[in-house]
């Protein structure tokens, strides 16, 4: 009797424990869970049921076939929450303090938000262009973790950041199932996948949600929509269409966007004559010079050629450039030249979050008098 009395009164003590404490979190269901509307971006959707958010990445990479779902809640919830970790890729506290990030196109949404000093660790810091994060890792707040494809695990450890935010090719990453290994959640980051230059934009929503900052994430990405969307209006306005080349040749083949890409959309939101506007697939077009001599010979503007930094340099890694039109009159416009102190490119760390600076530039380049008072951002001519 001793025995069964003892047993009744442990199962109380939990049955009211429990009551008093922790609530189990029972799994979501598709009646209580509503869909936050996202604009453009199709790569990740963000779930609400009552106080807890789902956030799930759709297309990490290109053809993923798998889902993957995080569960954040604020620390009150953690609290007083219980949850089955094996139900999600990973559990979040909200907001986060202390992040690593693995791209320089996750700087500037940071940034924006006023988070930048969260970070605690990137791969190749020397990337990093922007004024404001180099301050920081000049003041060692922010530590270098190797290379992309190879991190430093045991610094990004020692660190213990709160969550990394990835992206991948395929899904094969050791480094960050090591980091999983450790109960670091890692996130992937899909912006690049997206076919639109605002849907990479509106990624900064993604960022939000991890700092408890979605009002002034979708504050930011509104205000970038509509300068990006005047923008195009204002393009319409121009009479001459100029004919436009992009590309340059790596070996043997001359590589170009194709005109489903966010590339081309830029082009043709900025109102010229892409000259392979009307192309569509996936990636770059590769073609042989010939064909891009035959067709752009007599373009009025060559845009983005390759890495290529002064005309000097084009001529000298190819002769045959020089019988366009374009290096004729000396119209080649590039943003390599645009860099950070320790030679980052800034438009592969900024133009994702700023397409609307993008589109300004374009238009100033191809219809500067619709732009008078404007400077390019990215894009400077070839000397």
């Amino acid at each position: 009797m001793k025995i069964i009395k003892f047993f009744l009164l442990l199962l109380v003590f939990s049955a009211c424990k429990n009551e008093s404490g922790n609530q189990s979190l029972p799994p979501f269901k598709a009646s209580e869970v509503n869909e936050v509307n996202l604009s453009y971006a199709k790569g990740f959707k963000i779930k609400k049921s009552e106080d807890l958010t789902l956030l799930e990445i759709t297309q990490p990479w290109p053809k993923a076939e798998k889902t993957y779902t995080y569960l954040l809640l604020n620390k009150a919830q953690a609290a007083k929450t219980t949850y089955n970790k094996a139900d999600y890729d990973g559990v979040i506290i909200t907001p986060v303090s202390k992040l690593v990030v693995t791209s320089t196109t996750h700087i500037p949404a940071l940034e924006l938000l006023n988070m930048e000093e969260r970070l605690v660790g990137f791969p190749g810091t020397d990337y990093i262009s922007s004024e404001r994060t180099r301050r920081l890792i000049d003041n060692k707040k922010v530590r270098e973790l190797g290379k992309n494809e190879g991190i430093n695990t045991e610094v990004l450890l020692e660190l213990n950041p709160e969550v990394v935010i990835g992206f991948g090719v395929d899904g094969v990453n050791k480094t960050f199932e090591t980091i999983k290994k450790a109960h670091i959640p890692v996130i992937y980051n899909g912006d690049w996948v997206e076919s639109s230059a605002l849907a990479k934009a509106e990624w900064i929503k993604f960022f939000g949600l991890l700092f408890n900052k979605e009002k002034e994430a979708d504050s930011i990405f509104t205000a970038i929509e509509r300068d990006y969307l005047a923008a195009k209006a204002l393009a319409t306005q121009a009479q001459q269409q100029p004919t436009v080349l992009s590309g340059a040749m790596h070996k043997d083949v001359w590589y170009l966007p194709n005109g489903s890409s966010p590339e081309a959309q830029f082009l043709k939101d900025a109102n010229v004559n892409y000259l392979w506007s009307e192309t569509t697939g996936n990636g770059s077009l590769a073609l042989s010079f010939e064909v891009v001599l035959d067709k752009a010979k007599n373009a009025d503007l060559w845009l983005s050629p390759s890495y290529y930094s002064g005309l000097e340099q084009l001529e000298e890694a190819n002769a045959l450039y020089t019988n366009f039109k374009a290096f004729k009159t000396k119209n080649i416009y590039s943003f390599t030249n645009t860099t950070g102190a320790t030679g980052g490119v800034l438009y592969y760390e900024m133009g994702t979050a700023r397409p609307d600076l993008v589109l300004k530039d374009i238009i100033k380049i191809c219809h500067p008098h619709l732009l008078e008072n404007y400077t390019p951002y990215f894009f400077k001519k070839l000397n």
